[in-house]
């Protein structure tokens, strides 16, 4: 079973958002929204030697997510393969592991009212094709595979190259995308982009939002059980009245 983890090189990104708009091509993702952002970290030093980078970020399908055990219904989990992916028949919409993802990394999307985020493509993985945003980028800046692959190049740049994490969080939660990129670019990117810090939804909103549904539910059953009772009563009429 692979391991799946990305290396995103900046000192070839440079900037396109080919990545983005693919991601939100291949996967309908509403206007505003997006699974993964291409954002610029600034610029330093003075003319003519300016520094700048770009940060491409995205979920980073962390070994120990904090978006797991906060989703109350189930819907969050972790593949055997360490993508972290959302059941969108179990998703309630809470919010919950949104506001527990230190990297804001999820969305709660307007048109199905349930979470979505990167799941590193897994409907492609599964048709042996490259994630989409990987497949685009013209500058092969996004590097993809198994990170116990010893043969792979990803497995290359992270145990015997330069790859890091950029977690920027008190806890190890295990980050699987990491970046190649000088110092100077890497503390650019965790000075501008900090990780926050994981929080929850109150429990009366999760709750609210569950027990709608339940009630739909229950109100459902009972017309449903009403309904059957008539017409059972109604057919039992019937018989007795041809005998």
């Amino acid at each position: 079973m692979p391991r799946w983890a990305m290396v995103i090189d900046k000192e070839r990104c440079v900037g396109c958002q080919s990545c983005t708009v693919a991601c939100k091509s291949e996967w309908d993702v509403p206007n505003g929204n997006a699974r993964t952002k291409v954002r610029s970290a600034g610029v330093r030093g003075s003319y003519p030697n300016f520094i700048s980078t770009f940060f491409v970020s995205q979920c980073n399908h962390c070994d120990h997510p904090t978006c797991v055990p906060a989703c109350p219904s189930g819907a969050t989990f972790q593949d055997s393969n360490g993508a972290v992916r959302v059941n969108k028949e179990l998703c309630i919409g809470c919010g919950s592991c949104v506001a527990a993802c230190p990297f804001g990394a999820r969305y709660i999307s307007p048109v199905t009212d349930r979470v979505d985020k990167c799941d590193f493509c897994t409907p492609r993985l599964e048709r042996g094709l490259a994630p989409s945003c990987v497949a685009t980028c013209p500058s092969n800046a996004k590097i993809f595979g198994d990170l116990e692959d010893r043969n792979g190049r990803v497995f290359d740049l992270v145990f015997r190259g330069k790859a890091h994490r950029i977690d920027g969080t008190q806890t190890a939660l295990g980050t699987n995308v990491f970046y190649l990129g000088t110092p100077e670019h890497l503390e650019m990117v965790s000075a501008a982009f900090p990780a926050g810090v994981p929080s929850s939804v109150a429990p009366a909103w999760i709750w609210s939002k569950l027990a709608k549904k339940l009630v739909y539910l229950a109100v459902g059953a009972t017309f449903l059980g009403q309904a059957v009772a008539f017409f059972r009563q109604l057919h039992e009429g019937e018989t007795e009245s041809g005998e």
